[in-house]
Parts: structure tokens; sequence; C-alpha cells
């Protein structure tokens, strides 16, 4: 009798090279964010962030299934997507450092960076903005007879924007290949999820738009990695939208500015105690899949990787004062 595989569901289902790419994948996502947090403490980058730091698995696990013409659409939030998604940190760098070597030639920034060629429909900086676009992309490939799938990333306090509700029910009325993806990490800006959202679970809403919803560890890469899984096969196979939801958590505050006066230090120390990356390191290893030398080595091709991307993003130049409206406005 053949015995069941009690192996975790990303060791039984993406191959080994598959696995230590997606470690990482994360490591860089992680690593990425501390370069951008230092560069920004040292005045090389301006403006504001939005760290994502904690929520690695979330975001890789999510884009496992995806192949660079499959879309996303991101948030302001998004760094982690962006990477996972597969694009390069030297060029991400130069966006944030406002080089015109970024991806959106340095007009974006942190907030608005792109990678079409990979899939990626670019971050927002309206809360929910993601949304409407990615049913957008998702129609388009339907009218258009394409197996193409669109995952949507977006936070907690977006599920009570018009937005999604109005997503959520095209959507489903259409039968469109998307996956909306929650990432909850408790709080929207500073108000907690308790008090500003009526269910307990996010995912309980996709019932209102008959779609399936489910809620899963968002620190858990297996877990992450199986729910988008089927969500995405049932988009594929034209069944329609999903949405899931991840429970995570972000380290650092909402953004630069934030002071972190509505979180305990004890709530931050026992989310760090999660650590994806951490958790999903030790997993590799316990199932023969890498061992502490070769994990080790993973982690620090991602500190080269990220220190290589801000000596690319100094030594590019930047854009000339003459330019200044190019990229900015739609040609005819």
């Amino acid at each position: 009798m053949t015995q069941p595989d009690n192996r975790p569901f990303a060791i039984r289902t993406y191959a080994p090279d598959q696995l230590r790419e997606a470690l990482k994948r994360m490591y860089l996502i992680r690593r990425f964010e501390e370069g951008a947090e230092d560069s920004y403490m040292r005045g090389l980058i301006h403006g504001t962030m939005h760290l994502s730091i904690g929520q690695e698995a979330s975001a890789m696990a999510s884009c496992m299934e995806l192949t660079d013409d499959d879309k996303i659409t991101s948030t302001h939030r998004g760094h982690g997507h962006c990477i996972a998604k597969g694009a390069e940190v030297g060029r991400m760098f130069a966006e944030f450092f406002g080089k015109e070597t970024g991806y959106c030639h340095g007009r974006g920034g942190s907030m608005h960076i792109a990678d079409v060629k990979t899939g990626n429909l670019g971050a927002n900086g309206i809360v929910g903005g993601g949304l409407p676009i990615a049913v957008g992309a998702a129609l388009s490939a339907k009218r258009l007879g394409k197996s193409d799938v669109t995952i949507c990333f977006f936070g907690d306090g977006a599920n009570n924007e018009g937005a999604f509700h109005e997503a959520l029910n095209m959507a489903s009325v259409w039968k469109l290949p998307v996956v909306f993806i929650c990432e909850n990490n408790g709080y929207g800006m500073s108000t907690s999820i308790a008090r500003s959202t009526s269910v307990k679970h996010i995912a309980d809403r996709a019932v209102a738009y008959s779609m399936p919803g489910v809620t899963v560890d968002g620190n858990d890469f297996s877990a992450v990695a199986e729910a988008v899984h089927h969500a995405v096969a049932r988009a594929r196979a034209g069944e329609g939208p999903s949405l899931v939801e991840n429970l995570t958590y972000r380290w650092r505050g909402h953004s630069k500015s934030d002071r972190n006066r509505y979180r305990t230090k004890e709530e931050i120390e026992e989310w760090m105690t999660r650590d994806p990356i951490a958790r999903f390191r030790a997993e590799l290893i316990a199932h023969g899949v890498l061992d502490e030398a070769s994990a080790d080595a993973i982690e620090a091709a991602a500190i080269a990787d990220m220190e290589a991307g801000i000596e690319f993003a100094k030594a590019s130049p930047a854009p000339s004062i003459s330019d200044v409206t190019r990229y900015v406005y739609a040609e005819n």
C-alpha cells in the first residue's frame, strides 16, 4: 500500500531548484528592504517608503505558480511582490534613487514601481487602487482567449474600500481569471482590523460574491503556496476568481514616519518569532532540500546582490532636467 506523502505542500509540489530560488528571493526581499531603509536614513532616498519586512512568504509563495505572461497588481507596500515576480534589485534601487536606469526611469519611486516585462503592472499609492486594474487585466486575458491569470495583492485596509466590493462582484459575474490576495497584517495604517472590519476573517466576504474564500497562515510558505495553487488552477480552468487571505505582520511601522505607538513591543516581538524566512529555511533543511551551509550561501548571495544593486544605483545617471516631461504623459 502506498503511504501518504506527509511532507509540506511546497516540498511535494516544486523542484528543489525552485525551492532554493524561492528562499533566495525571500532573503533578497528582506535584504533589499533593509538596504532601502538604510539608504533612506543616509539621505540617498527621498520621500517615504512602506516596508514589508516580515511578510516575505506571502509575496513569494503567491507567485510560485506564475509565468511572465501572468500579471500582478501591487500595493504601496509592494517591494516584495516586485522581487517575487522576478525584478532585478539593481533597477529597483535605481528607481528608488531617482535614476534613469530605474524601472520607471526614476519617475515612479517606491510606491509606483512597475515591471511590465515580468507581468508586474505596478505598485499603487492609492489604497485598493490595484483591485480594478487587476479586474481589467483579467478581463483582457479572457476576451483575448489567453490562459493568463492575474493576482491582485491588497492589504486589509483596502477591504473596506468600495473598489474591493466592486472588483470582486464584477470578477465573479464575468468569471474572470483573477486571484485576490489580501495580505492581512492586522493594521490599516494605525487602525486594527478588529476596529475597522465587521467580519473576523476577510476571506468570509467571498461568499457574498459566489467565490471560494480561504484564510491561511501568511507566514507559512507551504500554506500560502497551496491556497494560491488551487486558486490559480481554478482561474486558468475558466471557473472564475478566488479570495485568499494571508494572515501576516509587518515588523516595521506603516511608513517611515510611523512612530508605532498603537502596537506594543511585546506584540511585535511575538510576531518576530514567527519569521517566515526562518521557518521556510528550517523546513527545507528538515526535508533535505538543502543543508545549513548551502542555506548560509543562499543568504550570502542575496546580500551580495543587494549590495551590488545599491552600487549600480549610485553609479547610474540621474534624469536630465530637459527630460522632465518624458515618461510622465501618455503619447499618441
